[in-house]
């Protein structure tokens, strides 16, 4: 029984408004990335197993779930790809070495669950929506390339507006890459596509 605490069986109402959370935002992975599905709401809220009433417990609306889940995409990205780095460089590997960890990392992650590129730097650039959280992202991603590429020692004439630049069209490229090879038009081996790359990155 719940209690003043808002205690059910055992689980505070925060931690189940968490999981109903977590429920809503697989189920719009899944329906975004379904081809014979229309993303909608309701379509959502029935691959989770909940009401409309939780879906707006947790998001005001379609947009906002949607932009959730590129975030969450976005942010393991990040996280995957910058753990790779480190142990590459716990390891005692050159720059090369940590290139190639992370952008292995990122490949491994789209090998692993195709939907997260679809959704994210495919199917998002196609909703008026979403472009601007879309952008937001790949700039974000193209300066902290700009700061690693200062990090690899990049040659002194080499200046922060270079390095941005470089940046911008590292991700530019990459996200270009990954969308032929995830739509099919491009027959690569992931390692294919970690060594252009890590040739673009390096070079």
């Amino acid at each position: 029984m719940a209690g003043q605490s808002g205690v059910y069986r055992g689980v505070s109402a925060q931690d189940r408004a968490a999981h109903r959370r977590a429920r809503l935002l697989e189920a719009t992975l899944a329906v975004w990335a379904a081809d014979d599905t229309r993303i909608t709401m309701t379509a959502v809220c029935a691959e989770a197993g909940l009401t409309e009433r939780y879906f707006y417990e947790s998001f005001t609306g379609l947009d906002a779930a949607l932009t959730a889940v590129m975030d969450e995409v976005a942010q393991e990205i990040e996280q995957r790809t910058q753990a790779a780095a480190d142990v590459a460089a716990a390891a005692g590997g050159n720059a090369a070495a940590r290139v190639r960890a992370s952008l292995l990392a990122f490949v491994e992650l789209l090998v692993e669950d195709p939907r997260k590129g679809r959704v994210a730097i495919i199917q998002a650039g196609a909703m008026p929506g979403l472009r601007g959280r879309r952008t937001q992202l790949l700039r974000h991603f193209a300066h902290r390339t700009a700061q690693e590429t200062a990090q690899l020692g990049a040659p002194d004439s080499t200046g922060p507006a270079d390095r941005e630049i470089a940046g911008l069209m590292f991700v530019g490229g990459m996200a270009e890459l990954v969308t032929a090879w995830l739509d099919g038009a491009l027959d690569a081996s992931p390692e294919q596509i970690v060594a252009a790359g890590s040739r673009m990155l390096l070079g």
